[in-house]
């Protein structure tokens, strides 16, 4: 597509939404700003390390901010001179709102909030994101776009559930990484070798995932699938769905982290 994109950071998530842009053939034109770490080397993509060192011509039609939410206060000022009709500014910092991005754009600035989540880096993530009225209708189906290439998207029109959306599936695989860490401990403690423990909970939980994400049956129905009457897995679900098992606990972990969402945002 013929259209210039400016990404500024290009840590792990940056990394994997630019390898998708490329993959995708994305831009015709993509600077990098990354002080630090590495950056992917294609025709398509010029790196420089700071703000300052970008072309003094340069108009991009997408400016990505895709830096640590602790960054932005330092990094976004030196982006506000791309403010213009045409340019839209996308965000996938957690907790930093728009009202945040305005704040230091002005109020003219075309601003989607985004929402990702690190399974982008496979291919099989998903984002919610949220754009004021500033974005029209040809820089949304844009950010969509870009969005796309590593994800599922969804739009959502209250910014105010972003925080739940952070929590849920913005922190959402740290949690399934630790299922898989505390199933294979359990099987260690059932007697398992622990490195055969950990494979068969590592290939449990993504074979289970992808069995999901290709079925079109709800999870309560599949978990129903699994579940025999009286059987083993009866019986570990008579613990994981008892009043005080996975549920409360999940809730309050989700809990948790929107309420960190929230304070991120200041």
């Amino acid at each position: 597509m013929a259209f210039t994109l400016l990404l500024a950071g290009c840590g792990k998530m940056g990394g994997a939404m630019l390898d998708g842009w490329l993959a995708a053939g994305t831009a015709e034109r993509i600077f990098v700003v990354e002080p630090h770490g590495p950056v992917t080397e294609a025709p398509a993509v010029t790196r420089c390390t700071a703000a300052a060192d970008l072309p003094a011509d340069l108009v991009p039609d997408v400016v990505v901010f895709a830096v640590k939410p602790q960054a932005m206060d330092a990094v976004v000022p030196d982006y506000r001179r791309f403010v213009r009709p045409g340019t839209v500014f996308l965000s996938i910092a957690a907790g930093k709102t728009i009202g945040y991005f305005t704040a230091r754009l002005g109020e003219d600035a075309a601003i989607v909030r985004a929402m990702p989540n690190t399974p982008a880096a496979v291919g099989r993530g998903i984002t919610a994101a949220v754009a004021n009225a500033r974005v029209p209708a040809e820089r949304r189906a844009l950010c969509d776009t870009l969005l796309g290439a590593v994800s599922e998207v969804a739009w959502i029109d209250d910014e105010g559930l972003m925080d739940a959306v952070t929590a849920v599936s913005g922190s959402g695989p740290a949690y399934v990484f630790l299922m898989i860490e505390a199933l294979a401990a359990a099987g260690a403690a059932a007697g398992l070798p622990a490195d055969l423990a950990m494979r068969l909970a590592r290939a449990t939980v993504t074979g289970s995932g992808e069995l999901a994400r290709q079925s079109t049956e709800p999870a309560d129905v599949l978990r129903r699938n699994v579940t025999s009457p009286n059987g083993t897995t009866a019986a570990a679900l008579d613990v994981l769905m008892a009043p005080d098992g996975l549920q409360p606990l999940f809730d309050r972990a989700v809990a948790a982290a929107a309420r960190r969402s929230r304070e991120l945002a200041g």
